[in-house]
């Protein structure tokens, strides 16, 4: 899928809001998959991706979290935390298809369906110009806004 376009999809957001992705042509985009939300890495990368945000505007990028949550637990997550972004709500995994980012993982013991914490970069244009699978969140979200200021 790298330096592909990606195809347009559609998913429910947080603050009334429904996200098309054919919409931001003309804008980069930082879509971020997370787990869950409220969970302690989860919400680390969250604020960090909150905390560089204005820095993310001012290179003509937005961003959006991902996660299988509902729409409502979602809401209370950005509210807890202000995240100045929306979050999408893909409880059919429409998105997590698409991105290839479920995953078998360990919890436990027990084997479980999940979502890798992985995040996608697309340039203006709808090409998918980056991508990093499995994201270690400490000094993730300055690894993303450096490579988006290169381009």
């Amino acid at each position: 899928m790298l330096n592909q376009a990606v195809a347009d999809f559609q998913l429910p957001a947080t603050s009334g809001k429904t996200f098309q992705l054919s919409d931001y042509i003309g804008k980069k985009l930082v879509i971020y998959f997370y787990p869950k939300d409220s969970t302690p890495g989860c919400t680390t990368q969250g604020i960090q991706f909150r905390d560089a945000y204005a820095d993310f505007q001012a290179s003509n990028t937005e961003i959006f979290g991902i996660s299988r949550d509902s729409l409502k637990s979602h809401e209370n997550f950005k509210a807890k935390f202000t995240f100045p972004f929306e979050l999408l709500a893909d409880t059919e995994e429409l998105a997590c298809t698409l991105f290839g980012v479920i995953k078998v993982k360990n919890m436990y013991g027990k084997q479980v369906r999940g979502v890798e914490r992985s995040t996608f970069i697309i340039d203006t244009n709808g090409i998918l110009v980056k991508e990093w699978r499995g994201v270690k969140v400490d000094g993730h979200a300055a690894e993303v806004l450096n490579f988006i200021q290169t381009l």
